[in-house]
């Protein structure tokens, strides 16, 4: 024990983010940056990184390729930060490799599907303000969610009052499906939008058989008014 935790204390060669350790552990490089105040991504973390912990700051976003030029990483701590957004890109280049993504304890209240179905990692999302739809949804059936942490992702806000403050898989496991609602609510934006798009039709229908009736009646009127054949002759 004493020989790993010597090996943590071990800086390597390469730069380093100002306030940041790095470190090697177990033959692999990580940077740990912990409890460092830190607002945002660090952009000098070095590229051949493992482990990367972020955890216990404050860090509010993360952004499209935050971590693409890592191709080395393998877990990622955010734990205990002010994250809110989650851009669809955050963790391209980086989901066929990762293995851990602990995100819990921030302040994410939705996130792009798109962001965490392509990942491959253990995901942690625990004791974060959910609101549950849809896309939460989805995730927590395709995701690899870690079976510790599943029963305390709850819903902080919900489409239903008796779904708030209930862990997300006893709504799911009750029968509530949120993308149910979402289809309905297309279904019904769709038949609105065809019913419109029909009455268009029959208007112009209407119109144009009237303007016919009216095109056909002046031209009526106007061959009464002409002066018979007969009329001519004498």
């Amino acid at each position: 024990q004493a020989f790993f935790c010597l090996l943590l204390c071990i800086p390597w060669g390469s730069s380093c983010p100002p306030s940041c350790q790095c470190t090697e552990w177990a033959g692999a490089k990580a940077v740990l940056c912990s409890s460092k105040h830190l607002e945002e991504i660090p952009k000098d973390i070095p590229r051949d990184v493992v482990f990367l912990k972020l955890d216990a700051n404050s860090i509010t976003r993360i952004p499209s390729n935050a971590f693409r030029h890592l191709s080395h990483l393998e877990e990622i701590d955010l734990s205990r930060n002010a994250i809110e957004q989650i851009d669809r890109a955050a963790f391209k280049g980086v989901a066929a490799g990762l293995r851990t993504l602990d995100l819990s304890g921030n302040r994410i209240r939705s996130i792009p599907k798109e962001a965490l179905l392509a990942l491959r990692a253990k995901l942690r999302l625990a004791n974060n303000p959910w609101h549950c739809e849809c896309a939460l949804q989805e995730v927590l059936w395709e995701a690899r969610l870690d079976p510790d942490s599943v029963r305390d992702i709850t819903c902080h806000t919900a489409p239903r009052e008796e779904y708030v403050g209930k862990p997300l898989l006893q709504v799911l496991d009750a029968g509530a499906n949120f993308c149910s609602v979402r289809q309905r609510t297309m279904d019904v934006a769709m038949f609105i939008t065809m019913f419109g798009w029909f009455a268009m039709v029959i208007v112009y229908v209407i119109c144009y058989v009237r303007h016919n009736r009216e095109d056909s009646c002046r031209h009526r009127d106007y061959l009464r008014s002409l002066p018979s054949a007969q009329a001519r002759a004498e």
